[in-house]
Order: structure tokens, then sequence, then C-alpha cells
């Protein structure tokens, strides 16, 4: 399907956000996006839900983004209605995903008390690990509608394919040390 390419640039949000992690980069935006604010006596999203995390990731898809639409290969793989598009817009929207898109499932883990980097070891804890995986693209789908309409079938497709990647990625940020957690 052509959709899996507009999400390749997602991976830059990844490029950007690991070597921020792991060498402890952009202390000053190392705050809270909830401002320590709580519900129901627990954090919104959590401490490691952090400015720098979002400014890392948006500019991470945006660039990729642009980098990617300079090759005529990647252009043409894209779906015919985004290949007129600019660049920016698309790689501003993916980026804006990928960072709302994170929000709703930290508020959850927060409620139900999971640590950052941890899950519930029940069947409800493998749901929501893998819904974790892909979380951001429920959030293209409808972020990006000003570009593209993605299908349902497309949106599952992108959430199953983003999953099935993103979770070695995951193994291979926790081998260099930019995750607390292999999953």
């Amino acid at each position: 399907m052509r959709v899996r390419w507009v999400f390749l640039p997602v991976l830059g949000a990844a490029l950007a956000h690991a070597p921020v992690l792991r060498f402890d980069l952009l202390k000053g935006l190392k705050r809270p996006i909830d401002c320590g604010a709580t519900f129901r006596g627990r954090p919104l999203f959590g401490e490691n839900k952090t400015w720098r995390g979002a400014v890392a990731m948006f500019g991470g898809a945006l660039v990729a983004t642009q980098l990617l639409w300079r090759w005529e290969w990647y252009r043409e793989r894209l779906p015919k209605e985004l290949q007129g598009t600019r660049p920016g817009a698309v790689g501003a929207l993916l980026g804006a995903s990928v960072v709302v898109g994170e929000l709703p499932n930290s508020f959850v883990k927060r409620q139900l008390e999971i640590p950052p980097g941890q899950r519930l070891h029940s069947p409800a804890g493998v749901a929501i690990s893998l819904f974790d995986q892909a979380d951001f693209v429920l959030t293209s789908w409808l972020v990006l509608r000003p570009v593209y309409r993605m299908s349902l079938r497309e949106t599952m497709d992108v959430s199953l394919t983003v999953a099935a990647i993103h979770m070695p990625i995951n193994v291979l940020g926790y081998a260099l040390g930019a995750r607390t957690s292999a999953i």
C-alpha cells in the first residue's frame, strides 16, 4: 500500500529522539508537558513526556519528510493525493501526530499506575503495549485529513506495519541505552 510510505519519515522522529535521550541533550526542555498537573491524584502524562521529546520527535519527522521529499523515488511511492502537497505541511502534520499520539496512551497508563517504560503483566498489559507501538497512527488518521484521507483499511494496515517495525527499534534503543525497557 502506498500509504505506508507516508509514514517513513516518522523514523526521523526516533533518530532525532534517541541521541537526545542517550546523551541527555536539550536539558532546558527536559520539563514535563503536563507541567505536573494531575487527574484523580495521578499525573496526566508523567515526567517522561517532556518538551524536549516533543521538540526532537516533531523536528525529526519534519526534517526527514523534507529530506525524503527531495527524491523522486520516494515521492512517486506516495498516494497520488500527496504527491503535490508541500513536504513541510506533511512533515509538520506527521510530527504533530507522533507527539500528540503518544499522550492518550500515556494518560491511560498513568491512570492505571503503570510506571513509565513499564507494562502490566496481563492480557490488558499486552494490549496496551501493542497499541503503544503504533498509537500515533490513529492520531495521524485525524491530523493528516487536510492533506490525505486514510481509509479504515489503510489505517489498520499502517498500524500493524508500524507496530511490527517499532518493536525491533525499541529493542535496539534499549540496547543503545536510549530506553529503560526493551518493549
